[in-house]
């Protein structure tokens, strides 16, 4: 079976950081683009951050651009989130997401497996 599981998520105050994990099982995700999705109670599940299947390319949402860092550990199947100075807006579930396409995108719809999230809370 096929899974992304997260972990790492918490209550933090702003300025503080946190690092999710997503593990892979069931199949090898290191060739996979992977991507980080949040979702904030009554918003739309946004794109926060993506890394290429091949290379070590990244992209990121102008919203947390200089403040979060996306990796990969292949030998792990595991994939990081890094965020530092976390600011209430972050506030949200924390999704992990895999594609057979190589080619990162910004869109759920480009993500064949989701993990089930984790919850991030920064206090003002």
């Amino acid at each position: 079976q096929v899974q992304l599981v997260e972990s790492g998520g918490g209550l933090v105050q702003a300025g503080d950081s946190l690092r999710l994990s997503c593990v892979g099982t069931g199949r090898s995700f290191t060739t996979y683009a992977m991507a980080w999705f949040r979702q904030a109670p009554g918003k739309d599940r946004e794109f926060v951050a993506a890394i290429s299947g091949t290379t070590t390319i990244a992209y990121y949402a102008d919203s947390v651009k200089g403040r979060f860092t996306i990796s990969k550990d292949k030998a792990k199947n595991t994939m990081y989130l890094q965020m530092n100075s976390l600011n209430p807006e972050d506030t949200a579930d924390y999704y992990c997401a895999g594609s057979v396409d190589r080619q990162p995108r910004n869109t759920p719809s480009a993500y064949d497996y989701w993990g089930l999230g984790t919850q991030v809370t920064v206090s003002a």
